[in-house]
């Protein structure tokens, strides 16, 4: 049942709520992925490398308080086949996820040598 405020009306959560289920059954995985896709360009044109190495940070702080060395071993073993002997940003210069990825992760390393 709705949760209504006191003029009758839906609150801002329980709209938010029942409007994102309706999107859910309406569109497909494609449609999702065609809106993130356009939200991390849009990002991507107004935030800079700064900006990517901070998120990714604090990423690894969280991640790091939830996983092991073996989660690290195993991460790393896979996005290096993924990524193979390609060490390169992408050519407008912006660093790519795994590159951002990899930074993170050896910042992260590095602080928990340091403490």
């Amino acid at each position: 049942m709705a949760n209504n405020n006191q003029n009758g009306k839906l609150s801002r959560e329980e709209a938010g709520r029942l409007g994102g289920e309706a999107t859910a059954k309406n569109h497909d995985k494609e449609f999702y992925q065609e809106i993130g896709e356009k939200g991390g360009e849009a990002t991507s044109k107004n935030h800079g490398k700064d900006f990517y190495q901070e998120i990714v940070e604090k990423g690894g702080e969280a991640t790091s308080k939830n996983h092991d060395k073996d989660f690290y071993q195993e991460i790393g073993r896979k996005g290096g086949e993924a990524r193979g002997n390609s060490d390169q940003s992408d050519s407008d210069g912006k660093m790519s996820r795994e590159e951002a990825g990899r930074k993170g992760g050896e910042a992260r390393a590095r602080q928990r040598r340091d403490n």
